[in-house]
């Protein structure tokens, strides 16, 4: 005659912690992700052109016949970008009533030679142009950004801005990295 006894296996410490803390752990998960959506959306309204073209904006630059606005688009260090270098990226908006006749707009550290070296390209709308531009590490702070806008009809068009206007931050870095 054998009668049939259950035996209850003892839970660990881990499985009644679990059982206790689960809703705990499940309500921080929610709560977390919440704490960095200001910066989210600050990011966002930035990208959509909402808050405005970024840091340190330089307000109307005279290219000949268009006018331009150009900033930075954070006011930090340039960011490495691995073998390449460092970039720092840029935005610009021609004016409202001058967007006939600019067929590309460029950016570059120091004047360029010709069109073929004009620099970086700005994509997107004329009214929210974006560019990485590439910041060698030896430019020197007092160093100018050039702007070129190639016309349709082929003819390039200059003006320059200095860095310490443009990109304050570029300049800060510049100096720390004292020209290695």
């Amino acid at each position: 005659m054998s009668q049939t006894q259950t035996q209850t296996v003892p839970s660990s410490g881990l499985k009644q912690w679990w059982l206790k803390w689960r809703f705990h752990i499940n309500i921080l998960l929610i709560l977390i992700p919440l704490g960095f959506m200001p910066k989210y959306f600050a990011d966002a309204s930035l990208f959509r052109g909402d808050s405005g073209l970024g840091a340190n904006v330089v307000k109307d630059i005279q290219v000949d016949r268009w006018r331009l606005d150009l900033a930075e688009l954070r006011d930090e260090a340039p960011r490495a970008d691995g073998p390449a270098g460092h970039f720092k990226v840029f935005n610009a908006a021609l004016c409202q009533t001058c967007t006939e006749g600019a067929k590309a707009i460029y950016l570059r550290i120091g004047k360029p030679r010709n069109l073929r070296a004009a620099g970086s390209i700005f994509f997107g709308s004329p009214y929210r142009m974006s560019t990485s531009l590439p910041i060698p590490p030896r430019t020197r702070p007092d160093a100018e950004i050039w702007i070129t806008i190639e016309g349709w009809d082929g003819s390039m068009h200059q003006a320059s801005v200095p860095l310490a206007k443009a990109s304050p931050a570029t300049v800060a870095w510049l100096e720390k990295q004292g020209g290695k």
